[in-house]
């Protein structure tokens, strides 16, 4: 069977990356300006042995990188989200040309992004991604986390492939873990003023509260700020002293798929390295497809 090879750009702590290897795409290089995140991927070498980057793509040239048969783009997507439209900044973002600059000079056989929904919104950006002559574009949106995981979190997927090729999309996980079953029987969370005042109703917005003991519950997105506010999304604990808490660092990357043995630090920073992966069920979906593709 031939393992097609593979370079992530905007590669985060690698959860795309892990999710593709496990389902045999051959990684061979992952890049990402933030040195938290490739520092996290280094620390995880036991998944990633191929060269890690920290580097910006506008100052990396396309033909000074080894070729590859993929090119997997996860760009930063905060301008695509709805809330930016609460400060006036909705208005795309840069980094998406130079992803598509790899593209369009290497050419692969197959390019992938994954990005929110709110992608599609911008005509730009979807030109861009979709209409680069001699490719196949099959679009999913959205790609909800919750086929596999319990969270919701509903992405846009996007294929470019020089073949015509169908793609279904990805089922419901029979065995999918429930919520409860990624709860830590002993937590080391942080419980920070703000966080019990908010629990008190001292604030004006109120936290999303999950119950596991409820069948079928899901946790809220994971998002990167959670790292800045730990009260916006509290679990049920009855152990806990005002029966609700934040996640920890290890239950936010088991809502993410991160297996146990991946290494984060116990600092509030990691957070925001989860909240910005992308889940490895996910990854490895979308590695599925390629494998599929190349043989």
């Amino acid at each position: 069977m031939y393992k097609p090879t593979a370079k992530g750009y905007f590669s985060g702590c690698g959860g795309m990356e892990i999710g593709m290897m496990r389902a045999g795409v051959n990684l061979i290089q992952s890049l990402d300006l933030d040195s938290e995140a490739t520092a996290c991927m280094n620390l995880n070498n036991h998944y990633f042995s191929h060269n890690v980057l920290n580097v910006d793509i506008k100052d990396k040239t396309v033909l000074e990188q080894p070729k590859s048969d993929i090119i997997v783009g996860t760009y930063p997507c905060t301008k695509y989200s709805p809330i930016a439209d609460l400060h006036g900044t909705r208005t795309g973002d840069d980094l998406f040309l130079h992803f598509f600059r790899h593209i369009a000079i290497e050419q692969p056989e197959m390019y992938v992004v994954e990005n929110v929904p709110g992608m599609r919104k911008f005509r730009v950006v979807m030109e861009a991604m979709t209409k680069l002559p001699n490719y196949y574009v099959n679009i999913f949106c959205p790609i909800d986390a919750a086929n596999w995981l319990p969270q919701r979190r509903k992405r846009l997927i996007l294929f470019g492939t020089k073949k015509n090729f169908h793609i279904q999309e990805p089922r419901e996980m029979r065995n999918r873990p429930r919520l409860k079953d990624i709860l830590e029987k002993n937590p080391l969370v942080d419980m920070p003023e703000y966080v019990v005042n908010r629990i008190q109703g001292k604030y004006r917005d109120l936290p999303i509260i999950v119950d596991p003991e409820v069948n079928g519950s899901f946790a809220p997105t994971c998002v990167a700020h959670y790292s800045k506010d730990l009260g916006t999304r509290l679990v049920k604990d009855p152990a806990s002293r005002y029966g609700l808490r934040p996640f920890s660092v290890r239950e936010y990357a088991r809502l993410q798929g991160f297996p146990d043995d991946f290494k984060f630090e116990n600092k509030r920073s990691s957070y925001k390295l989860i909240g910005n992966a992308v889940p490895v069920q996910m990854g490895e979906w979308v590695g599925d497809v390629a494998m599929r593709y190349f043989n």
